[in-house]
């Protein structure tokens, strides 16, 4: 079977480790309603969490909290989403996503159905560019893999 994480980066590449990468959803509908929008992928093809030996269990969740730490401190989010489904894609991966009030599913899962129209694209409604997001997100694991 192929995949999609092993055969291609799944995003734009923030960050990139021995490890793992962190990738910012740039394609589809997902990047267009919810633009800070970050997937820790591991490397390696585990399907699961509990695949991982003790230490990477930890360095994947330290830098999974410190994606968060970094999208709650510059964009203010209402609350930030963290989920590791892999149902489609039994690649291991994180979804870290910053969640607002006036995103067109907020308060339902982003995979839900949509609970109002949302004029404009919602990048606009940022406080910063993604950008800055980016290379904070990346300053982040840096600090914090050392």
């Amino acid at each position: 079977m192929l995949c999609p994480l092993c055969d291609g980066d799944g995003g734009l590449v923030v960050a990139r480790t021995p490890q793992f990468r962190v990738v910012r959803v740039v394609d589809g509908e997902e990047a267009q309603r919810f633009p800070a929008f970050y997937r820790l992928i591991w490397n390696a093809h585990v399907a699961e969490f509990s695949d991982l030996p003790v230490t990477d269990r930890h360095a994947c969740m330290d830098a999974v909290t410190e994606i968060e730490r970094a999208l709650r401190s510059l964009l203010s989010p209402t609350k930030v989403n963290i989920a590791s489904l892999g149902n489609v894609v039994p690649h291991l991966h994180w979804h870290v996503i910053a969640r607002f009030d006036w995103d067109s599913h907020f308060p339902a899962p982003v995979w839900a159905a949509p609970q109002r129209e949302v004029s404009g694209p919602a990048v606009e409604r940022l406080p910063l560019p993604l950008q800055r997001v980016d290379d904070a997100v990346l300053h982040s694991l840096t600090i914090a893999i050392r």
